[in-house]
C-alpha cells in the first residue's frame, strides 16, 4: 500500500470540495508551554471536522456505477456527517448507521442531509461489522471511517497542507482512535521532515489503538464513556492502520476526562475557540508533555468542533458529571 500516493492523488481530487484550514501560532499556548505551538484548525472545515477529507476523497475514486449501487456506512458522528455531506453533494444514494447513543447534535446534522440514518449496535465496530454485511447482501459499497486507503489518504491531505504552511516540524499531535487521520498525516510530514516526532493521543477511557500497537495485536478492550467520542471504541480485526501505526507513530499519550475537559475550557477561554473531546485530546496532551517540547515547533491538530449544547455546559461547569457517549473512531 503506498500511502504518500494515495496523498497526493487525494489533494488533487478533493481540494475543490475541501477548505484548506489555517495553521495558526497561538500565542497564550506557545507562552504557557515554552513551545512554538500551532495550531491547525480543522475545527474549522466543512461539516466542523476533518472527516470530510478522507469521505469526499472515497466517494470520489468510485466509478459511476459503484455510486448507482449506493454507499453505507457506519459511524458515530463525523464521519456519518460528512459522508452525508458527500452523498448529497454528488447526489448519491446511501444509508448510514450509527451505534446506540449517538448524541442528537450528530444524528441532527447526519438527516440535515437527507440522508437513510438508521441505529444498530451498542459500539462502533459492532455497527461497523453490521454495516459491512448489510453493503455486501444489498450489493452497495461500504466505506470505513478509517479502514479504507482511500479514507486515510484523504485525511493525510492535512499533512499536505502542513508541510506547504510550516517552515518546520518537530511535534505533530493529533487524536488517535482508528487511526486514519494520524497515520495519513505521519506518512506525508515524515516524508517532508523524517525528524519529526508524531504522538497519538487517546483518551483514558478508550485507548484502544495505543494498547493494541503495545500488544502487538488488535485487541477488545472495554471502553468506558469519554469526551472524545470520536476516537471511542472497538477496531476492526484487519484495520489498515493498525501496521501504518506501529511504523509511523513515535509514542503514545493518555490523558484523563478532567484534563480533556480542561483543555477544552482553556480553548475557549484562550483562542475564543470551540473544540470537541477528541481535539481536546490533542490539546491536553500537549499540556501533559509540556517539558518535552521546550523551544521546538509543536504542532497540534485541533480536529473537530461538534459538540452538542449539553456537552458544551458540562464543560463549563465546574461540577457536573455526565455520562458522555462512547461511540466513533478518528
Amino acid at each position: 500500500m503506498n500511502v504518500l500516493a494515495d496523498i497526493l492523488q487525494a489533494e488533487q481530487r478533493i481540494r475543490s470540495y475541501v477548505r484548506e484550514t489555517p495553521l495558526e501560532y497561538s500565542w497564550p499556548l506557545s507562552a504557557l508551554t515554552g513551545s512554538q505551538v500551532f495550531l491547525k484548525l480543522e475545527n474549522l472545515q466543512y461539516t466542523g471536522s476533518f472527516k470530510l477529507r478522507g469521505a469526499m476523497n472515497a466517494l470520489l475514486t468510485l466509478t459511476p456505477e459503484q455510486r448507482a449501487r449506493g454507499i453505507v456506512t457506519a459511524s458515530s458522528g463525523n464521519h456519518g456527517h460528512a459522508v452525508a455531506f458527500g452523498l448529497h453533494s454528488l447526489n448519491v444514494p446511501g444509508v448510514i448507521f450509527v451505534p446506540e447513543g449517538t448524541s442528537s447534535t450528530k444524528i441532527t446534522a447526519i438527516r440535515h442531509y437527507g440522508a437513510d440514518l438508521r441505529i444498530w449496535g451498542d459500539d462502533s465496530v459492532k455497527t461497523e461489522g453490521y454495516a459491512r454485511a448489510y453493503a455486501a447482501q444489498q450489493d452497495m459499497v461500504y466505506i470505513s471511517p478509517y479502514n479504507d486507503r482511500s479514507v486515510i489518504g484523504g485525511q493525510g491531505t492535512i499533512g499536505v497542507e502542513l508541510c506547504r504552511q510550516s517552515e518546520r516540524i518537530d511535534v505533530v499531535l493529533a487524536a488517535l482512535g482508528g487511526g486514519g487521520m494520524l497515520t495519513g498525516i505521519a506518512e506525508y510530514v515524515k516524508a517532508i521532515y523524517p525528524a519529526a516526532e508524531i504522538i497519538g493521543c487517546s483518551p483514558e477511557h478508550s485507548p484502544v489503538m495505543a494498547r493494541s500497537v503495545q500488544a502487538g495485536r488488535i485487541i477488545e478492550m472495554e471502553s468506558l464513556p469519554t469526551l472524545s467520542d470520536g476516537t471511542a471504541g472497538g477496531i476492526e480485526e484487519d484495520a489498515l492502520t493498525f501496521p501504518l501505526c506501529q511504523r509511523l507513530i513515535d509514542d503514545y499519550t493518555q490523558v484523563s476526562e478532567e484534563e480533556i475537559r480542561q483543555a477544552m475550557r482553556l480553548c475557549l477561554e484562550k483562542q475564543h475557540m470551540l473544540i470537541e473531546g477528541a481535539a481536546g485530546v490533542a490539546l491536553a496532551a500537549l499540556l501533559k508533555l509540556t517539558g518535552r517540547f521546550q523551544g521546538k515547533n509543536v504542532i497540534v491538530v485541533l480536529c473537530g468542533a461538534n459538540i452538542s449544547i449539553e456537552t458544551l455546559r458540562t464543560i463549563l461547569s465546574e461540577n457536573v458529571l455526565v455520562d458522555y457517549t462512547n461511540t466513533g473512531k478518528v
